[in-house]
């Protein structure tokens, strides 16, 4: 399945102020996380974000906060998984059905718990997951790894940020891919 603008929403899990620096590699997960929201505010798709535990762990970086602009949605939850917490599953419910955006793009922390089991359930739920692989981590590399091959024997659809950017876009020498350059050098 290819991935479309125009049936895509971008969720962004926890990528927060105090849980980022214990990640086993945060620096690319933030960047690509960035560009892909850059991405997203240009093709109008959607972009939601949640913050496990906010008070405790911090707002999401600094650095998303500012690219997420205004129109993204941004939630606070205590449940692990994003389909557990009702306004968050509301909210992407209700973006599935206005207007059929029923693919799923996920980046986020930390890959084998929040990234995981928000993946799994929104599965459950018959939307179509695609995880950037090159924008999830957790503490411990292994965990992300068995993490990502969990969810693909889920059936989770793995992408990078190059491949979800690039599909978005679909053909080069338009002004959208031209506007989108920037991103990918």
């Amino acid at each position: 399945m290819i991935l479309s603008a125009s049936k895509a929403q971008l969720l962004v899990i926890d990528i927060q102020e105090k849980l980022a620096p214990a990640m086993s590699d945060a620096g690319p997960v933030i960047a690509n996380s960035q560009r892909l929201m850059a991405a997203a505010r240009h093709f109008g798709v959607p972009v939601t974000i949640s913050e496990q535990y906010p008070r405790g762990i911090g707002p999401t970086v600094e650095v998303l906060r500012d690219a997420a602009g205004d129109e993204a949605r941004v939630f606070d939850k205590m449940a692990f998984s994003c389909a557990q917490d009702p306004a968050i599953a509301a909210h992407l419910a209700h973006l599935r059905e206005g207007a059929s955006r029923n693919q799923i793009v996920i980046t986020g922390i930390e890959a084998h718990i929040c990234v995981l089991q928000t993946t799994l359930e929104l599965l459950q739920s018959g939307y179509a997951v695609f995880v950037v692989a090159d924008a999830i981590a957790s503490r411990r590399e292994a965990s992300c790894e068995i993490a990502m091959r969990r969810m693909e024997q889920a059936g989770v659809h793995p992408v990078t940020t190059e491949m979800v950017i690039f599909e978005w876009v679909g053909r080069a020498g338009t002004p959208d891919f031209k506007a989108i350059l920037p991103l990918i050098k």
